[in-house]
């Protein structure tokens, strides 16, 4: 529950962040994302994209305490 939580959030700014990047690129000065049907499309996709990364990472974190902790028997 907290993924999702965080994922939403980090998500909701990753398109600002898009969006300073793309009118620092082509010049503009803002952006019209077309409605809000769009807008929620790329805040979906950048939530699921945060959602794996913070699964992956807690994967990572899960298996390094047992590989310690396997370790530290021998």
């Amino acid at each position: 529950m907290i993924r999702a939580g965080i994922a939403g959030v980090v998500g909701f700014i990753l398109i600002f962040v898009e969006s300073i990047i793309i009118m620092k690129l082509k010049g503009y000065e803002t952006i019209e994302f077309g409605g809000l049907t769009p807008f929620i499309n790329v805040w979906a996709m950048n939530f699921f994209v945060v959602f794996a990364i913070l699964t992956q990472v807690t994967n990572w974190f899960e298996n390094r305490a047992d590989l310690e902790k396997s370790e530290d028997s021998y």
